[in-house]
């Protein structure tokens, strides 16, 4: 989402660090094209006004004037204006006698149902005994969807038809606190613009049952509009938090940077991603360093604790070692990283200059099919053909391509792949650690 403002930023980066000092001639003309890129970005104006204004004074006063490197004092101004706009990360509140409370509500089509399922995931992870609540009766599509995912993370869903949205959270409630849940999510109804009759059901909602979190999802992709949408729901609701969902669209993602500036409203959680994992808590620290292209390591370690099988990890590296590493054991590591998210996303979180800008040069979409083409030719191998590939002659080389759907020089290319990587791992074993090689320090 914020690849074309990373791209804007850092070439004004570049610009400044080409100044070994820094008039305010240099600022002035960098703070332009800084203006001019979170504009482009939908970041809302008046917040550009004051983030501009407070980069600029700090940045021709004396704690850039004495610095040794005046280009990075400026880059560290910017993130540190950056984290304090985007604001302070907020936990969720589940203090107070339990079932605690979280009621959901936003626009038709923001991903509020979604994204129930995605915190239901979060929250059952943590420890919480979880119940979903169906309170949107006016689409049976969303009550189907959330029984679809209820199913599927084996949380229990509490449906009661021909019942108004107020006395049905209060009829789940009651049932919640009897059935020693901790936690309820109230997926509630969405309407295509705000009225009149939301705003009341939703009040309704709130003051039958006083939830402990009311979140407010909202689609990142609508620029500028969601700080109006915003604004109109916590004028009827108490909103206590936002989730800005599709934070992996295309979009120009200025609504994450405006949002918690204009309304005050704390960010709790983005949503990254479609599957049921792809819900972040908000932290402005990790999202300005993605901004500013400096990556998210602390966010790729978590993906890769949640989504990686130590024990399996460590076999894998053993074997690696001990040359023992067949086409099985790669794959079955493919499978392993494809857990952690999609090849795009994680490249995003590497920092620019250990990607060589490599995330900005890979197509996410054929670098997905490129892996489910190595899984593809590896599955099409007998179990022998596997452990042992120098078996492979031509005639085999035919029989996987034509079971793979891919092409010969597509399983040698994974065959000379497979090779270096045989070379490299001898090689490190030969000589130890000291020849580990850059890629893998």
């Amino acid at each position: 989402m914020f690849e074309t403002l990373t791209e804007r930023l850092n070439t004004v980066f570049k610009e400044l660090r080409r100044h070994g000092k820094l008039s305010e001639k240099d600022v002035d003309a960098a703070m332009r094209d800084v203006r001019m890129a979170l504009l482009e970005a939908d970041v809302h104006y008046a917040v550009v006004k004051t983030f501009v204004s407070r980069v600029k004074e700090r940045s021709i006063g004396h704690e850039v004037s004495r610095a040794l490197n005046p280009a990075q004092q400026v880059i560290k101004i910017v993130n540190e204006e950056l984290i304090a706009t985007l604001g302070e990360p907020a936990a969720l509140n589940l203090s107070g006698p339990k079932p605690h409370m979280i009621m959901l509500v936003g626009l038709q089509g923001s991903g509020k149902t979604t994204t129930a399922g995605k915190l239901a995931k979060l929250l059952r992870s943590q420890g919480e005994r979880v119940m979903l609540v169906a309170a949107d009766p006016y689409r049976p599509a969303a009550v189907q969807q959330l029984q679809t995912l209820g199913a599927s993370l084996g949380v229990e869903v509490f449906v009661q038809p021909n019942m108004t949205p107020p006395d049905l959270a209060g009829m789940a409630y009651v049932k919640a606190r009897q059935g020693g849940y901790s936690v309820m999510i109230l997926d509630t109804a969405g309407r295509s613009q705000l009225d009149d009759s939301l705003m009341s059901e939703l009040k309704a909602i709130s003051d039958n049952v006083t939830p402990n979190e009311v979140l407010l999802v909202v689609d990142a992709m609508i620029g500028q509009e969601a700080v109006n949408i915003a604004q109109g729901f916590r004028q009827t609701v108490p909103i206590t938090g936002l989730i800005l969902s599709k934070m992996d669209g295309d979009a120009r993602g200025g609504a994450a940077i405006s949002i918690r500036s204009v309304t005050g409203v704390p960010i709790k959680f983005l949503g990254v991603s479609e599957n049921l994992d792809g819900l972040e808590q908000f932290d402005p620290q990790r999202l300005s360093s993605r901004i500013l292209g400096m990556g998210d390591m602390i966010g790729l370690i978590e993906k890769a604790e949640a989504g990686l099988d130590a024990e399996q990890a460590a076999k894998s590296a053993q074997k690696m070692l001990s040359g023992e590493f067949t086409l099985e054991d790669f794959r079955d590591q493919l499978r392993q990283v494809r857990k952690m998210g999609p090849i795009g996303q994680l490249l995003g979180m590497l920092p620019g200059n250990m990607t060589g800008g490599m995330a900005a040069q890979v197509d996410p979409q054929e670098a997905e099919k490129g892996l489910n083409r190595i899984e593809a030719i590896i599955n099409s191998m007998t179990p022998d053909e596997r452990r042992k590939p120098k078996v492979l002659n031509a005639s085999r080389k035919r029989r996987i391509a034509s079971g793979s759907g891919t092409e010969v020089m597509d399983i040698n290319r994974l065959l000379r792949q497979y090779q270096e990587m045989q070379r490299m791992m001898k090689k490190i074993k030969k000589s130890g650690m000291r020849g580990l090689p850059p890629m893998f320090g």
